[in-house]
């Protein structure tokens, strides 16, 4: 494929500068935390009652040329029409015709929607489906999704050597990621000047009532695990480490300093300066600062470390066009068309040789460690480990019996 098939430089360009005046980020969750939060949390820890694991449907992309692809919102590039330039150009060339469907509003919620048809092998309407970590570990041990066949997919190879191997799924067998990011903290730069580099200063009695985290547990809860030294991708800790950490929380959840658990709107309380420091992802720094058209806030990862997820293909169960599915993967390892996502998107991208391709494409993107973190951003992450059902079980309504009282 060439060049001339993706958007040119101009429009890509145009689509960029159209994409920091209204985008916002992709990892929109459950708003704040209630008991519909909860209840969901705890429905996808379910195992589905040790029934059977469904087997899948025979493969019909041969004759099928269509597929249906659910994700985020705001999670490719798309331009003034509502067009996705990439999705076209594959469609174009592949023949197969792409329903792209923004039908992932958050994984907890997705899931419950879902999970009585994937516990019976069924189609839900989706061939192909972008899901965080730990809910695609969740998939994979229910058996609801289908194992890759990798010679469909001969761009896996320019897969990110430190994304090839998770503990959820070694080899990538089941899943392929399609983009990545960090947790870490955010902060009003006029507000607080000299910025923020530790999640102890979120504590700072100054902040009292100014100071947001995230609905995602693994996020808020891993940042503070890791302040408190827990190696979070390791298997030597457990409820003891988890529950200081919920004491952490507890405590400046009820002394008032915790003023809101969010998912993606803590990004409108970092506007309204009701929050001016909080635990945020990465990408939507430069969302919001993008919609603003300034340079308001920092964004950094703790020094203790931050988290670093993924979002990942899956091929659901009853899928029968698993074929189509590897194809549109395929494509999406191209160098080239990784990076004009990256550009519009502004998360990490799992592609090698996507940055040489930016530096054609959109060089001023080239040394954004949001999309391109170097050896030692990546060294201070961690992936938080994967959990047994009866620990996310746990820990999901330890945290959630928390938020249910901010």
């Amino acid at each position: 494929m060439s060049h001339r098939d993706l958007p040119t430089d101009a429009a890509l360009r145009a689509l960029i500068a159209q994409a920091r005046t209204w985008q916002v980020g992709r990892r929109t969750l459950l708003q704040g935390a209630g008991a519909s939060a909860a209840a969901l949390a705890l429905a996808a820890c379910s195992t589905g009652g040790g029934s059977a694991k469904p087997s899948a449907p025979k493969d019909n992309s041969g004759s099928d040329k269509t597929l249906n692809w659910a994700n985020w919102a705001y999670y490719l590039d798309e331009d003034d029409d509502g067009n996705y330039p990439t999705l076209q150009a594959f469609e174009e060339e592949s023949g197969i015709k792409v329903s792209y469907d923004v039908a992932v509003d958050d994984n907890n919620t997705y899931y419950a929607k879902v999970k009585d048809q994937l516990a019976l092998g069924q189609d839900i309407g989706a061939d192909a489906v972008c899901l965080t970590d730990w809910m695609v570990s969740r998939l994979i041990g229910q058996g609801y999704v289908q194992k890759l066949d990798h010679a469909n997919i001969p761009n896996i190879k320019n897969l990110s050597a430190s994304l090839a191997n998770p503990d959820f799924d070694e080899g990538r067998t089941y899943s392929l990621p399609w983009q990545s990011g960090f947790a870490g903290l955010a902060w009003n730069k006029e507000k607080l000047p000299n910025g923020l580099t530790s999640v102890e200063e979120l504590w700072d009695p100054a902040l009292k009532g100014r100071v947001g985290v995230l609905s995602e547990m693994r996020d808020t809860i891993g940042l503070i695990m890791l302040a408190q030294g827990v190696d979070i991708s390791g298997k030597e800790w457990g409820d003891e480490e988890f529950t200081a950490a919920i004491d952490e929380f507890q405590k400046q959840v009820s002394s008032g300093q915790i003023r809101n658990i969010k998912g993606n709107s803590y990004g409108d309380d970092l506007k309204n300066e009701d929050t001016l420091a909080a635990i945020v992802w990465s990408g939507d720094v430069t969302s919001i600062n993008a919609e603003l058209g300034e340079d308001r806030f920092g964004f950094a990862i703790p020094d203790t470390g931050g988290t670093l997820w993924s979002d990942n293909f899956v091929v659901p169960i009853g899928s029968t066009r698993k074929g189509n599915a590897e194809a549109l993967m395929d494509y999406y390892y191209r160098p080239e068309v990784a990076a004009t996502v990256a550009a519009y998107v502004n998360y990490i991208t799992p592609v090698e040789g996507a940055k040489e391709a930016m530096a054609d494409i959109a060089p001023e993107y080239v040394d954004n460690p949001l999309i391109f973190p170097d050896e030692q951003t990546l060294s201070n992450a961690f992936i938080f480990r994967t959990l047994s059902n009866a620990e996310s079980t746990r820990y999901s309504a330890q945290f959630e019996s928390v938020g249910l009282g901010a």
